[in-house]
């Protein structure tokens, strides 16, 4: 095992909500990580990386947890090819740094940087490109596996495609992502060309991006769930694609990659629960959405402003106060836009203010027995933890369940087996995938237990 020793502490997802005590420890090795999943207690053992899921999908109480940060090697980079093969605690900030210089970008961004790919795989995130290049999973070629028997199995789509796509979107639970390999995308620069439009309402957000979505590789919508009557849905529309090289203005020529982010100042644990209400929510999204340019076209923006404007602020999650909040991602089919209005009208009218909020459309899913995008209009919303939130959540899983949609587990942290067991019509071939590589149960999670996995 490794030399450095397991730390009992509690461990809790990006929510701040539920926290649960765990043995951590620190492999630095494969034998490390086979050590501890053949040792494993009766509360089994789970991977973790960056802890950027929102709830209780990477915490273990009472069990094992493995911090993957530690083995964190780029392995090779083949930049005729573009694929990169690195051990699965990398994290999606290193590889930006360290492909962009060769031409090279991460072919799917979630909205922070600070996601391992082993967490990416077992996510199955997904970025403001779904509706144009899918999910995480889509750019793996391959995957090594340490399974229950302490065996290491190389995965491919072809190879064990049971397997392979029980794990891309499996939450961690059919073992530990040791190495992967993805193919990423070529790119002229670091920057993005970008086209902001200011909308009025829900309708004509989702017009818009019914209209031309497809003509863009990166979209998305800052929605106000606080606006109401003929405001309902006002939103601000942001698309673009990678910048050429003649696209940029000319003092950025002469250094086109060039990316060098840093985070302005890390947040204080201080701030009180509460601090973000309704009053304050409605403030900022006044100001937010009076201050967007109605129409601009073109403008050149990097990688933060683009894609990660709240990562300036470190551990930004702690100005939701000691109570935290809840991130509530759902999606619906194309044809259900009347569910989504009928979804966005009841936000508003609880007075649950939401401080960020987003809209887009998903693209065709991949193949990932878990994984939750799939064609149609997806909503993700933080919604700072307070007293009747859980009914109000339940009513909306009602909505979206009617809808034919779906959760998005890697945020979920309140939901019942019985409602996403509804939402996942495959959720049956994915037990009997895991129940054939670990039948004694040895990889879960609090969030496996919550709900029956």
């Amino acid at each position: 095992m490794s030399t450095a020793p397991a730390v009992r502490r509690p461990l809790f997802g990006w929510g701040r909500t539920s926290p649960s005590v765990a043995e951590v420890l620190p492999p630095t090795s494969e034998a490390d990580v086979v050590a501890a999943v053949t040792g494993a207690g009766s509360r089994g053992v789970l991977a973790r990386g960056l802890g950027r899921s929102y709830g209780d999908s990477a915490q273990n109480g009472g069990g094992s947890v493995l911090d993957m940060t530690a083995m964190a090697r780029i392995l090779s980079i083949d930049t005729t090819t573009g694929l990169v093969s690195v051990e699965a605690g990398v994290s999606l900030d290193t590889l930006v740094k360290v492909l962009l210089p060769l031409g090279l970008f991460v072919p799917v961004l979630p909205g922070t940087r600070q996601v391992t790919v082993g967490g990416a795989i077992g996510a199955d995130i997904h970025g403001k490109n779904h509706h144009v290049k899918g999910s995480f999973g889509n750019h793996v070629t391959s995957m090594d596996l340490l399974t229950a028997d302490g065996a290491v199995r190389t995965l491919t789509p072809d190879s064990d495609p049971g397997l392979f796509w029980a794990t891309v979107g499996g939450m961690g639970l059919t073992g530990v992502i040791l190495r992967a390999t993805i193919r990423a995308t070529p790119v002229e620069t670091a920057f993005f060309a970008v086209d902001t439009e200011r909308t009025k309402d829900l309708d004509d957000l989702m017009a818009r991006l019914q209209a031309n979505d497809d003509e863009y590789t990166y979209s998305v919508a800052w929605i106000d769930l606080v606006a109401r009557g003929a405001s309902l849905g006002r939103s601000v529309l942001t698309r673009g694609w990678s910048a050429t090289r003649d696209q940029l203005p000319a003092k950025l020529r002469d250094r086109p990659y060039h990316f060098a982010p840093r985070s302005l100042f890390t947040a204080p644990d201080v701030f009180p629960s509460g601090l973000l209400n309704k009053l304050t929510i409605s403030a900022f999204n006044e100001a937010y959405y009076r201050a967007a340019p109605k129409e601009q076209r073109g403008v050149i923006q990097g990688i933060g402003p683009f894609f990660h404007p709240l990562d300036i602020a470190k551990d930004w999650n702690r100005i939701y106060g000691r109570r935290g909040f809840l991130q509530y991602q759902f999606v619906v089919p194309f044809g259900e836009e009347d569910a989504m209005r009928r979804a966005v009208e009841k936000l508003a009218a609880s007075g649950t203010a939401s401080f960020l909020a987003v809209l887009k459309r998903f693209g065709p899913g991949n193949s990932g027995l878990l994984s939750f995008p799939s064609p149609g209009w997806t909503l993700a919303l933080d919604i700072p933890v307070t007293p009747g939130l859980g009914r109000l959540l339940d009513e909306m899983d009602e909505l979206v369940l009617a809808a034919g949609g779906r959760l998005y587990l890697a945020k979920d942290s309140r939901a019942t087996a019985a409602t996403v067991h509804a939402m996942y019509p495959r959720i049956d071939e994915w037990r009997a995938v895991r129940e054939r590589v670990d039948p004694k149960g040895i990889f879960t999670s609090d969030q496996a237990r919550r709900l029956s996995l």
